[in-house]
């Protein structure tokens, strides 16, 4: 008995080690791409050329970023990102969580037909030119609005909603419906707010696509210059700079005016990913909690 015991407990042993080593290798694996991002962006740009940066920055610098917040469009782009972010989000949720509380609603007619629809929609679309000519024609070309009403509701995160109120106790809403709340009251004062973690991981896939959105400006307002974001900016920057590429051997012929001036486009273009992945970061730990819940929608059937 006791040899069983001792033996089951080397086992238990010998696993938690086996498991410890492979959750530190997987988490080395998971950060060391962003440390090294990190690294090169705070490194000085002269000496990244020279390659060789791992974790840490050889000859620490913030020229990087400094380069960066030069343009003068920056600001304005990152005024304009926040704004659709904060605005979007809202509106997303809000417009998803309405169509999933009316879909879910067990009296509702034809709700079979119409999530079919809805669903339809992920797996076909009317293509690039024909969603133009339709902004086009709605007259949102160079406005704020193309950010927000194109993409309000997302079939995607109506099911995810839906799937989590259908989950809920329909006698909730019966018994609101006795007391004398309309569908309103019910939706704004019950549903919503039982529904928190899984419409706080629709805000955080919404708030993400909002934020790296750039290809939208790029279609229908590059030619206004008040209504850049800050994705577009970044990736004008990248692109110029990229064009002015050199390599260690083009850095031997420079003088040292030149060299002292020289930012690489490699330094640029980590610099640019810290800059659009921190603001995430920062908003990530508020919603971590709600996420992970929301994240677990299906997991277990009662």
């Amino acid at each position: 008995m006791f040899k069983t015991f001792s033996r089951q407990k080397q086992y238990d042993t010998m696993f938690d080690i086996g498991n410890y080593l492979f959750l530190t290798i997987i988490m080395i694996v998971t950060l060391y791409p962003f440390l090294n991002v990190l690294a090169i962006s705070l490194n000085q740009s002269l000496d990244t050329v020279r390659g060789g940066i791992y974790i840490w920055p050889r000859q620490f610098t913030f020229e990087n970023y400094l380069e960066i917040f030069k343009y003068d469009d920056l600001i304005t782009g990152f005024v304009n990102s926040a704004s659709r972010t904060v605005i979007g989000t809202i509106l997303g949720v809000l417009s998803s969580a309405m169509v999933a509380f009316t879909l879910s609603r067990a009296d509702f007619q034809g709700r079979k037909a119409i999530s079919t629809i809805i669903v339809l929609t992920m797996y076909f679309s009317g293509g690039l030119i024909p969603g133009y000519m339709l902004i086009r024609d709605l007259g949102m070309i160079n406005t704020f609005w193309v950010y927000l009403i194109p993409g309000m509701v997302n079939a995607f995160n109506i099911i995810i909603v839906r799937s989590f109120m259908d989950g809920l106790p329909y006698s909730l809403q019966e018994s609101a419906k006795i007391d004398g709340a309309n569908d309103f009251t019910i939706f704004w004062r019950i549903i919503l707010p039982l529904c928190k973690p899984v419409l706080a991981t629709v805000a955080l896939f919404v708030a993400v696509g909002h934020w790296n959105s750039w290809f939208d400006t790029y279609l229908y307002n590059s030619q206004n210059p008040a209504l850049t974001t800050l994705q577009y900016e970044l990736m004008k920057i990248l692109q110029n700079t990229s064009m002015g590429s050199v390599n260690a051997n083009d850095m031997r012929g420079m003088t040292q005016d030149q060299a002292s001036q020289f930012v690489s486009p490699e330094s640029i273009k980590m610099a640019i990913t810290v800059v659009t992945v921190v603001p995430i970061l920062a908003v990530y730990p508020f919603v971590q909690k709600y996420f992970v819940q929301g994240m677990t929608i299906g997991a277990v059937k009662s």
